[in-house]
């Protein structure tokens, strides 16, 4: 009898909402309500200081408003609706609705988003169940030094390519710092996501999440292939397939 698989992690992108309204409350929410205990989402920021929950420096392409984030208040910004309904949420505001059983990992889009985003961590109390990323290795370094050791966070893009090529090098154990590596299954030709990558990560007791997957076919080969978590838009599809092969959390 072969062993049961172990569990995988679920982690919804921009919560749960197969109509467009991402990173709104509802569809936080509606992950949360599918049974996900991890979430993810981005960091803005406005002109005021205010970080906000919300993947793009402008707010056209998904609320009914329009405008730099970077030259607008939080006064203005909050009447914006996402898809001509939803509010935006405060970072903050998403850190305290589900309590200490459900974590988010923290896209942090740009430089002015740091300090605002900690400061939203702080008064939440929320260390232990965020993880903060970036596609900046210099911003996401800054994270990693002001949150302090114990925060979980993304490797950087040149750790990833360290990992890959068998060269790199943290201090301390990266376990205890909760270290995963983010990664797209392939860049252009390239793949990712193979079985020496897997081990190398392992070895080094760093998690692998694969971003951004929405196909069946392709979260079961990634599955086989033991990615620790899969990040996707299809939180149901994901949800259903980890049932299927008993790898759902319980």
């Amino acid at each position: 009898m072969s062993p049961p698989l172990r569990p995988a992690i679920g982690i919804a992108h921009r919560g749960f909402s197969p109509d467009g309204a991402e990173n709104s409350m509802t569809a936080f929410q509606a992950a949360v309500d599918l049974g996900y205990r991890h979430l993810e989402t981005d960091a803005r920021v406005t002109g005021d200081g205010v970080a906000l929950a919300f993947h793009d420096a402008i707010l056209d392409r998904v609320t009914n408003s329009r405008g730099q984030l970077r030259q607008l208040s939080w006064r203005e910004v909050s009447t914006a609706r996402i898809l001509d309904r939803e509010p935006i949420p405060r970072l903050e505001e998403v850190l305290s609705a589900f309590g200490d059983g459900v974590s988010v990992n923290i896209d942090v889009k740009s430089d002015a988003a740091v300090g605002p985003t900690l400061d939203a961590i702080r008064r939440t109390n929320a260390w232990r169940r965020v993880r903060l990323a970036a596609f900046s290795p210099a911003r996401l370094l800054q994270l990693r030094r002001s949150a302090g050791p114990g925060t979980p966070s993304a490797l950087t893009a040149t750790e990833v390519l360290a990992l890959r090529h068998g060269r790199l090098r943290l201090p301390g154990p990266p376990a205890r710092a909760g270290l995963a590596a983010q990664v797209p299954p392939r860049v252009g030709p390239l793949a990712v996501l193979q079985p020496g990558f897997l081990a190398a990560a392992r070895a080094r007791g760093i998690e692998v999440h694969a971003w951004t997957v929405n196909r069946r076919a392709e979260m079961i080969g990634l599955l086989d292939l033991g990615v620790d978590a899969i990040i996707t838009d299809r939180a149901d599809l994901l949800r259903d397939v980890l049932r299927e092969r008993g790898q759902w959390p319980t």
